[in-house]
């Protein structure tokens, strides 16, 4: 890519696609095309196919998608597929038929087996059943990386495919009904902080940035008191009534030991545009024969499959561990629980980046100074205009 190319990016206003946007512009591209939903129905094929006519994009990004914690993709199970394929197969298709140069396709590691060995390869994909609660997301996902791998096999095209760890960062999703675990621990810390220090300026202010099921800041303490209660946040009745400070106890979903592992954003990023800009799909096919040439039947060496990319660290805690994490750096002094009569998902999910650090990138944020980052873009974002 030189820095005038054109570069479309889909779902430029997600967690992942402005995080792109915001690497592009850094390091100096200067003709990024970007529509938003409302602009552009990627949904739409004949609205796609004029976009592509009229645009004419040299390189393409997909990162929008319907995305979505557990709850989301328990709900709207069906959503979740129709969406997602619709998306990726429009975009897609219509990069081909214009002679796109470089597509990357983002996808995500729910693709791989719930039982996967760990740290995950790329080459246990499609070896065993996935997690259920997220099946439709995924089988989605899974479409769209074979598609690219089927299309530069059979037409001879440039795509690549990346499946980043847990994300989390700057423009997250801290909607309590639909936001991914980190996020919406950020968000119910911070508001059970607010409650422990009776601190409901702060409270409503939030709620007036961003209303929980239309509840904002403007109802009254009871309401308020209600919702935070359906999400956890609960004001023990047994509090001393001459404290300055109530007792407040958060109850999360889950046993709290599942492993995560989660990437800063901006470091999901850098490695996107560094493919972008340094590897080919030739590339990272002779990475991934590199890689799984030790597993691999001789016979094997001749297909060419599983050429997507993890994106991550390699590091891992537990759901307990990353709420104790957060709970430290807000402040929040009350008792965190866990509801062991909600599920909990995949036990495991730690990705190996062995074959991204072996094409030359890997991550610079942990994740410990990754949640004070968090939390200060959390109050920032949040602020009321006077």
């Amino acid at each position: 890519m030189d820095k005038n190319s054109t570069i479309y990016v889909a779902g430029h206003r997600g967690l992942v696609g402005s995080a792109i946007v915001n690497n592009l512009k850094a390091k100096g591209y200067t003709n990024l095309v970007l529509r938003t939903h409302a602009e552009l129905d990627l949904q739409d094929q004949l609205a796609v196919k004029a976009f592509f006519d009229a645009e004419q994009p040299e390189y393409v990004v997909l990162a929008a998608a319907k995305v979505g914690g557990i709850m989301a993709n328990s709900l709207y199970r069906g959503q979740f597929i129709y969406e997602n394929l619709q998306m990726q197969n429009n975009v897609i298709h219509q990069s081909y038929l214009h002679g796109v140069k470089k597509l990357l396709f983002l996808g995500s590691t729910c693709i791989y087996p719930k039982m996967a060995a760990q740290p995950m390869p790329e080459d246990c994909l499609l070896t065993d059943t996935l997690e259920y609660t997220n099946e439709p997301y995924a089988i989605a996902k899974i479409a769209g990386l074979k598609m690219c791998e089927a299309y530069n096999l059979q037409y001879g095209t440039n795509y690549i495919s990346v499946m980043p760890t847990n994300l989390y960062g700057p423009n997250d999703n801290f909607n309590l009904e639909t936001s991914h675990v980190l996020p919406a621990m950020v968000r119910k810390i911070h508001l059970a902080k607010c409650l422990e220090d009776n601190n409901w300026e702060s409270l409503r202010e939030d709620l007036n940035r961003r209303p929980v099921e239309g509840v904002d800041g403007n109802a009254e303490e009871k309401e308020i008191i209600e919702l935070l209660n359906k999400y956890g946040v609960q004001m023990v009745t047994d509090c001393h009534e001459q404290s300055s400070r109530n007792d407040i106890r958060l109850d999360l979903w889950g046993s709290g030991k599942p492993l995560r592992e989660f990437l800063w954003s901006e470091d999901m990023a850098d490695a996107c545009v560094f493919l972008m800009e340094n590897r080919d799909f030739a590339d990272v096919v002779e990475e991934s024969h590199s890689c799984n040439s030790s597993k691999l039947a001789e016979s094997a060496l001749n297909e060419v499959r599983n050429t997507h990319i993890n994106i991550g660290t390699g590091k891992e805690l537990s759901i307990r561990q990353l709420a104790e994490a957060i709970q430290k750096e807000i402040g929040f002094k009350g008792i965190i629980e866990f509801d062991t009569s909600k599920p909990d998902g995949t036990m495991r999910k730690l990705t190996d980046p062995s074959k991204l650090h072996a094409l030359g990138w890997k991550h610079k944020i942990e994740l410990e100074e990754g949640i004070k980052l968090m939390y200060e873009h959390y109050l920032e974002s949040g602020k009321v205009e006077k």
